[in-house]
């Protein structure tokens, strides 16, 4: 028996059994971890709230030789998004980073800067600005996963993308990699707009919290989220729901 204790968000729970939970969670430990939470549904002393999807807490379990699935022991909660008012926009937010976070992260592979990336995002997303965390965690997620193109040149012709230069536009398509410029876009092809690309450099430099004062309604940045997206489904090879509802909100 290894009993281990970690940070942890947890990312999705299912029913199993009568009383007991299947349960998804992101350790600063060890990464993804998929573990059964024995009467969950019963301990209100070891768990309470603590289940909820997107909950920061200290999480204590089993680890067994050989075996997949851990025992999960306790919860602790350290910061829960129920302690504010939730939305329907706001739950559908936190669904988009948990999709994320359990669609890209593999098993039992730990990720200190993803880890604080999404408590950073959890932060923002407690206040009452939506748009700017998702974008930003959207950005961060498919450049820590090594799947961003570079911003700066076409990836066809090598020219550069520097609309403060020379007056280049970037475009990219749903079937192929990178942005392109004019010369080389394809049919049906999307623009990335300076404004959007000159925001996300801005936003690989600096700290989320840096963007909490600034107006952001749905339509800034919405270009960059969609190119980030379908980066993200062609890694994975499937379509996030989550995105889908964030469109509709």
């Amino acid at each position: 028996m290894a009993l281990k204790e970690s940070e942890a968000i947890v990312l999705r729970t299912y029913p199993m059994r009568e009383s007991d939970l299947l349960v998804t969670l992101f350790t600063r430990l060890a990464g993804k971890v998929k573990g059964v939470a024995r009467a969950a549904k019963k301990s209100k002393r070891r768990f309470g709230g603590a289940l909820e999807p997107m909950t920061y807490v200290r999480a204590v379990y089993d680890e067994r030789e050989r075996q997949e699935l851990v025992r999960l022991d306790a919860c602790e909660v350290i910061e829960s998004p129920m302690s504010g008012e939730v939305t329907y926009a706001r739950a559908t937010a936190l669904a988009h980073v948990a999709e994320l976070l359990d669609q890209l992260m593999p098993d039992r592979e730990a990720s200190d800067a993803v880890f604080r990336l999404t408590l950073a995002t959890l932060a923002e997303l407690r206040g009452a600005g939506l748009w700017m965390p998702v974008t930003y965690f959207e950005l961060w997620m498919t450049r820590l996963m090594g799947f961003l193109p570079e911003f700066g040149e076409c990836s066809v012709c090598g020219r550069t993308l520097d609309d403060t230069r020379n007056g280049t536009r970037a475009y990219w398509h749903a079937l192929a990699d990178g942005l392109v410029c004019g010369d080389d876009k394809r049919i049906a092809s999307s623009e990335l707009t300076p404004e959007s690309r000159k925001i996300a450099a801005q936003m690989l430099r600096s700290r989320a919290s840096e963007f909490a004062g600034i107006e952001w309604p749905k339509v800034l940045c919405a270009d960059l989220r969609k190119f980030l997206v379908q980066i993200l489904e062609r890694q994975l090879e499937r379509k996030l729901v989550t995105a889908g509802m964030l469109e509709r909100v």
